[in-house]
């Protein structure tokens, strides 16, 4: 059920179910921190690896006082310059956040979301929200309500309805160790924005076993839909020209009559648009029965980098 009711979502949340709640960067399943019981819930009905950690959203800057147990300089500095907006910070957790959360680790994911409908739903609640994007585990993030419904119809109680996502893709994460900062995934917030405000910050952003923040693993992002990337579309347009073909572009069409659609991300070349743009072009394309999705590689700067690496893991 899709709804605009702050109020409903609350009501559910209250009684340990999960709710679909909006944000700027996708739609996330959402669930009471302080409840291990609803907490299961997310995992169970995203079938998401229990070694993959979760992240809490709260409600005021303030709020991270109660979650982590210490905040270096640096991420003070990142606190009041980017909160609330899509980075999520990796801290070290009190002991009242579950283990279940922090998939046993003694860190927490902690970010404030900068979308005024969710805003409103925490300030309702007197807990935080641990929310992973609302979609089964590896598949395409959900930016609007309705795919979110299209992936669990009567799964869950409720999608809060919020319109579009703005930003479009994740939030990009920053932890700490020995206080200094390092990269662990690229999202809708720049590295070069961030090391604008901190300097330069290692770059960790793959791991399997054992990751330190969320959307670590290689295989992530995905359609179902095979995918290649591609720097010279018309060469790989003539490897599959006996298959039909969906386009994902940066800025222009290609004049090829056999390709059965085209998704143009940014027609002025904006990558914030294009991050914005990018999944709900990949749930058109993967929506009609395509032989393979061929996608443009983005310069490698800016958005561009974070758009490449959620191609990247598609393809795996």
């Amino acid at each position: 059920m899709i709804s605009k009711d702050v109020h409903l979502a609350a009501k559910w949340l209250k009684e340990n179910q999960i709710v679909a709640i909006p944000t700027e960067t996708v739609y996330g399943l959402a669930a009471n921190i302080y409840s291990d019981e609803a907490i299961k819930k997310i995992f169970e009905t995203k079938g998401r690896p229990q070694n993959n950690p979760l992240i809490v959203h709260i409600a005021s800057k303030e709020q991270v006082y109660n979650i982590a147990s210490k905040i270096p300089e640096k991420a003070k500095i990142l606190i009041d310059k980017f909160w609330p907006g899509p980075l999520t910070l990796v801290l070290p957790k009190k002991e009242t956040i579950s283990n279940t959360i922090t998939s046993n680790k003694d860190t927490v994911a902690i970010r404030m979301p900068n979308h005024p409908v969710t805003l409103e739903l925490l300030k309702l609640l007197d807990f935080p929200l641990a929310a992973p994007s609302a979609n089964p585990f590896g598949s395409i993030s959900p930016t609007a309500a309705i795919h979110v419904e299209n992936y669990f119809k009567d799964k869950i109680p409720m999608t809060l309805e919020g319109g579009n996502c703005t930003k479009g893709i994740e939030s990009t994460i920053i932890g700490f160790e020995e206080e200094k900062p390092v990269l662990y995934r690229l999202g809708s917030l720049s590295l070069e924005a961030i090391e604008n405000e901190i300097g330069t910050i290692k770059v960790n952003n793959f791991e399997e076993k054992t990751p330190s923040a969320p959307g670590m693993m290689l295989k992530h992002y995905a359609p179902k839909t095979p995918i290649i990337i591609s720097q010279n579309i018309t060469k790989s347009i003539k490897n599959y020209n006996n298959k039909k073909i969906g386009l994902l572009l940066f800025n222009s069409k290609y004049d090829c009559t056999t390709i059965v659609h085209q998704e143009i991300l940014s027609k002025n070349s904006d990558l914030n648009q294009a991050a914005s743009n990018l999944y709900a072009a990949m749930h058109r394309l993967d929506k009609l029965e395509l032989d393979i999705i061929i996608a443009e590689q983005f310069p490698n700067n800016d958005l561009g980098r974070a758009i490449n690496d959620r191609l990247f893991r598609a393809t795996k």
